[in-house]
């Protein structure tokens, strides 16, 4: 009878009833905690650890190019080549998010979430010095490897004139369009962010999936780009004022923009708006609030 009352399925023995509530997918609060928790770890790092897994971040990242220009090279011409060439873009981010890296374009919602928590102003100094030096990083990083690749005699021919291609490709974009394709590239990686915790054993899949369509879509991102786009400044083909004004200051205020302030902010939101725990299959007293818990989170 009470199954019955409670649409619950008739039958279930209490280990079945176990089973059930073992499957279901975390509430969206656990997954905020768990990427809160992450993000308070990161703001604690030293400015030296920050720094040198940022650099290698930056430096992983050039696989993206390396590897769409390897492909797009070898493929012939045509729509077919950047579909599968597009496939390249996803290698950086494989490599850096699997090895657990500094990436910026992460930390707009990873170390933004407890910021968001608990909004003082250490807090803010933390977040500040964490963006700074991720990202100095990461574009020292790209700087570097894009200058490898075009001086040292690695590649032939044709995969160097690729390299160029796609930095040109990218280059066609407008100010307003760095600025909103940038948008939709923040809010897709930290939507990415935000699906792992949930999924680890298909967090390969979901990079792949996320970066992949970022490529199909020639979206904007402060990372990869500076890789693609510097490449054309050391080559001679595009000054660095255009560099910085053009491609990176509106790519970076769009990925922030897009990760933060839309991503992360409604992510945040929805978790504020959830009053308490679940609630629990036959507690008597469901409005009172857990004494127990309440203290839990003031501590956390």
């Amino acid at each position: 009878m009470d199954s019955e009352k409670d649409g619950k399925t008739p039958g279930l023995s209490a280990e079945e009833e176990r089973e059930v509530d073992k499957n279901q997918p975390p509430r969206a609060a656990v997954l905020h905690e768990t990427i809160r928790l992450q993000g308070d770890q990161e703001l604690e790092r030293s400015i030296a650890a920050l720094w040198w897994s940022a650099l290698a971040a930056g430096l992983t990242m050039g696989l993206s190019l390396m590897a769409m220009g390897l492909l797009d090279a070898r493929l012939p011409e045509g729509d077919t080549s950047k579909v599968i060439a597009s496939l390249g873009y996803s290698a950086g981010f494989l490599a850096v998010i699997l090895a657990r890296q500094q990436l910026f374009t992460e930390n707009t919602l990873t170390a933004v979430l407890p910021v968001m928590t608990k909004p003082t102003l250490g807090n803010f100094g933390r977040l500040l010095r964490l963006w700074g030096v991720v990202l100095i990083g990461n574009l020292t990083g790209t700087l570097l490897v894009a200058y490898v690749m075009l001086h040292l005699p690695i590649f032939d021919a044709k995969t160097d004139a690729a390299f160029l291609d796609i930095g040109r490709k990218v280059m066609e974009n407008n100010v307003s369009q760095m600025f909103s394709k940038g948008i939709i590239s923040g809010w897709m990686i930290a939507t990415m962010v935000w699906m792992i915790p949930s999924m680890e054993s298909a967090k390969i899949w979901i990079i792949l999936l996320i970066t992949y369509l970022m490529a199909l879509g020639d979206f904007t991102h402060i990372v990869v780009g500076s890789a693609e786009v510097s490449y054309l400044v050391f080559a001679g083909q595009l000054p660095w004022k255009d560099f910085w004004l053009t491609f990176a200051g509106p790519t970076l205020a769009g990925n922030i923009i897009g990760g933060s302030f839309i991503f992360a902010l409604i992510s945040h939101a929805q978790i504020r708006s959830e009053s308490g725990p679940p609630k629990q299959r036959g507690s008597k007293d469901l409005g009172q609030p857990d004494k127990h818990k309440n203290e839990e989170i003031k501590r956390g």
